[in-house]
């Protein structure tokens, strides 16, 4: 069986809109699994600049599905192999959500495989 892996990476800056307003990191952090294969997410990795906490999280079909805290000035990583596929067309977007007004960086890894 060959498996194709795909990455969303990069640092990208940051002005919270709401712990419970998420926003698109930044266009580069999508995903649309193609025709003719299933994808999974296999881990997320984040590292947060800010000195206060902040939330990675991951966006399936345009719904939030899974919210990643950061502490401040932390990181997180997260196994999320067979959690769930994602069959063809689906699409994985990486948003953020932080108080109103924090500043910063997030540094982002998120790993994907197309089976």
């Amino acid at each position: 069986m060959m498996t194709t892996p795909r990455f969303l990476q990069g640092a990208f800056a940051f002005e919270g809109q709401g712990l419970d307003k998420p926003a698109l990191l930044h266009p580069s952090l999508t995903y649309t699994v193609p025709e003719g294969v299933t994808g999974q997410v296999l881990y997320v990795r984040a590292g947060n600049s800010s000195d206060e906490l902040a939330s990675l999280v991951l966006v399936f079909d345009g719904a939030p599905a899974r919210w990643l805290p950061i502490g401040a000035k932390a990181d997180m990583h997260v196994s999320l192999r067979v959690v769930e596929d994602l069959l063809a067309g689906s699409s994985v977007e990486l948003h953020y959500a932080a108080p109103v007004g924090a500043t910063g960086t997030l540094v982002v890894d998120c790993g994907l495989v197309e089976v």
